[in-house]
């Protein structure tokens, strides 16, 4: 699989992808909405701790696939409150270490009150 940015010099974001263009690609992975959710666990307090354990889950996921975040093309993040964007990117940038797919974010309500965001996203190999 090739993994190219697509960045027109109008509308260059040195911290975001305006376009993740996927050639070669054999397999295509849909991963549904994660929840800050553990099997027998609680929901963490603090939006953080939340943050961590859905990209633990999409860790897991493409690990699941065979895949690694350099497989990841779109990621989309629904946060519940616009407030914790910041610490959404930091986090993010963290776990990507330098990966730039296609990024998308939404603040809206969750299906539960309890959660702070939900990620999803699309990867290829």
């Amino acid at each position: 699989m090739n993994f190219t940015n697509v960045d027109p010099a109008h509308l260059a974001d040195p911290g975001l992808s305006q376009g993740a263009l996927v050639s070669g690609a054999d397999r295509l992975l849909f991963i549904t909405g994660q929840a800050p959710l553990s099997a027998g666990e609680a929901v963490p307090e603090g939006f953080e701790a939340q943050c961590r354990l859905v990209w633990r889950n999409v860790l897991s996921v493409l690990h699941e696939a065979g895949m690694s975040v350099e497989n990841l093309v779109k990621v989309t993040t629904y946060l519940a409150d616009r407030e914790d964007r910041e610490m959404s990117s930091k986090i993010r940038q963290e776990i990507l270490a330098g990966h730039r797919p296609s990024l998308g974010i939404i603040i809206t309500g969750c299906w539960d009150e309890s959660w702070l965001l939900e990620i999803e996203a699309v990867a290829a190999a």
